[in-house]
């Protein structure tokens, strides 16, 4: 080399550990893994630096990994060695304090040992002994000190027995302990990235990458106040988060992604200096079931793989809450909350736990739901609406002429109580008349007194149609839309869902608090000939 070659370019090195020297800026969770921003901040030499971060976890994606950062700095190469380039096997030490409790127990036992060989001599002497050698005036004194000896290594005997079950307990522990690696034992990534300065000065830099083992799931609350005249229903929004990647999420601040993560690895420049902006807790939906949500404030998620529970948002959202019930099959009322999202959230799929004035009542589900849109939440059973359901009243038969024909009436009463303090509207009370399956058979409604469409085959009162095995199929849809009848104050009458070919009759209800009604659902059947037998009748 002479002197006028310029000096070795000689790189400066910088040592950075991950968790120690940088702060998380940002994770991003999604259904399956995270996203982390760390962001660190170093001093650099004028020329080449050679940045060497260590504690990476093991299991970052390369793939995902990318660079950012602020100052008057280029990054030149980015690479990452992965933990698997080391033996990650985790062999534990034998301790000292392992090696000690084995010593103590080795001790014990020999002692236990001496202890029960004493105690088998001392009975071998005792059944040794004879009236030849043994004066009987020397017994009394042989057995008190086979007594006193028997006494005290029995005690020692137990004492030993514990003690050795104290010291299997604490090498077990000890063993526990060993088996369970060090903190930095899934923090053996390590990154080097190449810093070009023009000038030294400070710079910051942003490692993102993506981590697997992380995930959320959302889950809801839905608390039903029936004395509320207004927003009946309040929906509180959580999302229940786990990860085990190796490193701590402490004070961090936290997105919710549900959609599936694209990463690239890639090496940008380093921009020019821009200030960070802290952005408020916000929601943007970027699809029908898409949405990023920012969770207020700072949030903390160990790695544990256990759930952690945060609320999102607690919304109380459009509902129209409904009663039914089908009396002929179960003496219950169920509750439904017709739901309408009129937040601009995005609510996804999940689990829901459902509270009536403050009691649990039932586990729901939620579907997927976009701002604006609607569903049906059941919510249990309503013990409050209380429904007697007697049995079918049956009238004697009446005979034609000549008896070519005999006519069966039936009837069934149902009382409806609402023993809550405030009324009910919106109860739908379900139940059902014959569906005939012969030519011979007419049925003929009496009460309520339902018009029926052109092609049905059974008629309201002052009509009869027939209806005959295999027109069932060809009749549905023909008639035109039944009319609903006021049957009385509060109480309308209608073919149930608008179908008239099976036969479902129910009634919408509003009972008064503490109130009752009274419905009647009346029947004829006819059959002809007279004698002819028919099932169910």
């Amino acid at each position: 080399m002479t002197s006028a070659d310029p000096p070795a370019f000689e790189p400066t090195s910088i040592e950075l550990q991950s968790v120690a020297d940088s702060k998380i800026t940002s994770v991003s969770v999604y259904p399956t893994r995270a996203e982390v921003t760390r962001v660190y901040k170093f001093a650099v030499q004028t020329g080449q630096n050679q940045v060497y971060i260590s504690g990476l976890p093991n299991v970052l994606e390369p793939e995902s990994l990318r660079v950012e950062g602020r100052g008057a700095a280029t990054i030149h190469d980015v690479t990452l060695s992965v933990a698997d380039e080391v033996s990650q096997e985790f062999v534990p030490m034998f301790s000292p304090k392992l090696a000690e409790l084995l010593s103590t127990r080795e001790d014990k036992e020999d002692a236990l040992t001496r202890c029960e060989q004493a105690l088998s001599s001392l009975r071998q002497y005792l059944d040794s002994l004879t009236v030849q050698n043994l004066p009987v005036t020397q017994l009394e004194s042989v057995l008190h000190q086979y007594e006193t000896t028997g006494a005290r290594l029995d005690a020692r005997k137990k004492e030993l027995t514990r003690e050795l079950q104290r010291i299997d307990t604490e090498i077990a522990a000890e063993n526990a302990q060993m088996a369970v690696p060090p903190e930095d034992h899934w923090l053996r990534n390590m990154a080097a990235i190449g810093v070009f300065a023009q000038t030294p000065g400070n710079v910051e830099i942003a490692l993102i990458y993506a981590v697997p083992y992380a995930s959320w799931t959302a889950f809801y609350d839905i608390r039903v106040d029936m004395d509320a005249k207004e927003s009946p229903v309040k929906l509180i929004y959580k999302a229940a988060i786990k990860q085990n990647t190796g490193e701590s999420w402490d004070n961090v601040p936290l997105q919710l992604e549900t959609s599936t993560p694209t990463f690239g690895l890639g090496v940008p420049k380093l921009p020019e200096v821009v200030e960070m902006k802290h952005e408020e807790a916000a929601v943007m939906s970027t699809g029908n079931v898409n949405a990023t949500f920012r969770v207020p404030g700072l949030v903390t998620i160990p790695c544990d793989n256990a759930a952690h529970n945060l609320t999102i948002v607690e919304l109380r959202p459009q509902a129209v809450m409904s009663w039914v019930a089908v009396p002929k099959r179960e003496a219950k009322t169920h509750l439904t909350a017709h739901i309408t999202n009129a937040s601009e959230y995005t609510l996804l799929s999940g689990t829901a736990n459902v509270y009536v004035d403050g009691s649990f009542i039932a586990r729901s589900t939620v579907p997927s739901v976009s701002p604006q849109e609607s569903f049906d939440c059941p919510l249990g059973l309503d013990p409050s609406i209380r429904i007697t359901y007697p049995p079918i009243s049956k009238q004697l038969s009446q005979s034609s002429f000549y008896k070519k024909s005999a006519t069966h009436g039936f009837t069934q009463r149902i009382t409806v109580h609402n023993t809550k303090s405030v009324p009910v509207d919106g109860l739908r009370i379900v139940d059902q008349i014959p569906v005939p399956r012969n030519a011979q058979v007419k049925v003929k409604l009496v009460q309520p007194a339902l018009p029926l469409g052109e092609g049905e085959g059974v008629t309201g009162k002052g009509a009869e149609a027939e209806s005959n095995a295999g027109a069932g199929a060809g009749a549905k849809g023909k008639g035109k839309q039944s009319a609903s009848v006021s049957v009385s104050k509060g109480v309308v009458a209608q073919w149930d869902g608008g179908d008239k070919t099976d036969r479902r009759v129910s009634w919408v209800c509003a009972v008064p608090a503490q109130g009752k009604i009274n419905l009647t659902l009346e029947w004829t059947v006819t059959v002809s000939p007279a004698d002819a037998q028919v099932v169910g009748l």
